[in-house]
């Protein structure tokens, strides 16, 4: 073995120049080419995808709001100063209860000049009968002309006449003393309770808003372009109640483009209580496909919203037509079908035929 060591040693020494040219040869052959060092890495990125879900069912699902069938605003017939105030908001009623009374002062005023009115022309009339009277007498005796009969027979209609309008204007008078009182029509809730002991109202001014709990229904708001069903369910508490479509609105509303619908709740509940939000589920089948994405697949930059739809590897643009957008999901329509793949964020960065690697939400 040490021989053999020392014949290598020889040799190395002898051919030193062409062994160290034979290491510089290998180096060279083994380092990478400096030209494909530079070429800049154009791999595709990575973009997070998923498939997209059919958003179609065999129900419409909607929040409603727990209604009365008659809501009745509350207000007095005649004029004056609140004296007191015998209710709250919230409060059940009967029919006949004492809600607010006006001040009567002035009422009972008005009264007293309708009555003194109506004795000035009973007095009136009286004369103007006794006058009738003698001079019915005269004529008899041909004393006076028939035509001055007549004058006053035309002098006892317009007493007559006055005296029927003194009677009505004194009957008006003392309904509106009735009128200071304002009771309740019939039984119900009292909502929206504005009036104080002190305030003077006007005649017809809403104070309050009488809602008759025997009749509930459920206030729903459909968007723009559905038919309101004719039947569904609320549910509430574990229950479902039956509903059947009562109103539409003739028009829809001009801030959220969407339309009023009442529906009648046919059965009664505990759970059930005024102006409570509930879950309203209405029989009707979508008419066409739609799906659901979360809001961070629509990309807004083009003349309208679309989403990026990842087909071998390439990104394409797919316009939408939102109809439905909640805190993390949009309803969308669109030309896709079940099981497409979109993708789910950052599509402000993609570009038409982009090459995308995907990774699967």
């Amino acid at each position: 073995m040490r021989s053999l060591i020392i014949v290598i040693f020889e040799s190395i020494t002898m051919h030193r120049p062409l062994f160290f040219m034979a290491i510089v040869l290998l180096m060279l052959g083994c380092s990478p080419d400096n030209g494909a060092s530079n070429a800049p890495q154009s791999a595709a990125p990575w973009v997070r995808t998923l498939v997209v879900s059919n958003a179609s069912s065999a129900f419409l699902k909607l929040s409603g709001t727990v209604k009365g069938r008659y809501e009745t605003p509350v207000a007095f017939q005649v004029s004056g100063r609140i004296l007191e105030r015998y209710v709250d908001a919230g409060q059940r009623v009967e029919a006949g209860q004492l809600l607010f009374q006006l001040d009567p002062r002035d009422l009972l005023a008005s009264v007293r000049v309708a009555e003194a009115d109506m004795k000035t022309t009973e007095a009136a009339l009286a004369i103007a009968r006794s006058e009738l009277n003698r001079q019915q007498t005269l004529v008899d005796g041909q004393f006076v002309s028939r035509q001055t009969l007549e004058r006053y027979e035309l002098t006892l209609r317009e007493a007559i006449s006055r005296h029927q309008a003194a009677n009505a204007v004194l009957e008006q008078a003392r309904n509106a003393v009735d009128y200071a009182e304002l009771r309740a029509e019939k039984a119900g809730i009292l909502n929206a309770v504005t009036a104080e002991p002190g305030q003077v109202v006007i005649m017809g001014q809403a104070l309050a808003t009488l809602i008759d709990d025997s009749s509930l229904e459920a206030e729903v708001y459909l968007p723009e372009g559905e038919d309101a069903p004719a039947s569904g369910s609320l549910l509430i508490d574990g229950e479902s109640l039956a509903i059947t479509l009562r109103e539409m609105a003739a028009s829809a509303d001009p801030d959220s483009r969407s339309w009023r619908a009442r529906y009648r709740i046919e059965s009664r509940s505990d759970a059930l209580s005024l102006g409570s939000v509930v879950q309203v589920r209405l029989d009707q089948p979508l008419q066409e496909t739609t799906f659901s994405v979360p809001l961070g697949a629509l990309d807004e930059r083009s003349q309208g919203a679309q989403v990026w739809q990842v087909v071998e590897g390439q990104v394409q643009p797919v316009p939408v037509e939102v109809l439905e957008l909640s805190q993390e999901y949009a309803r969308i329509r669109a030309s896709l079908t079940q099981g497409s793949r979109i993708v789910a964020l950052g599509t402000h960065l993609l570009t038409p035929g982009m090459q995308v690697r995907e990774q699967a939400r």
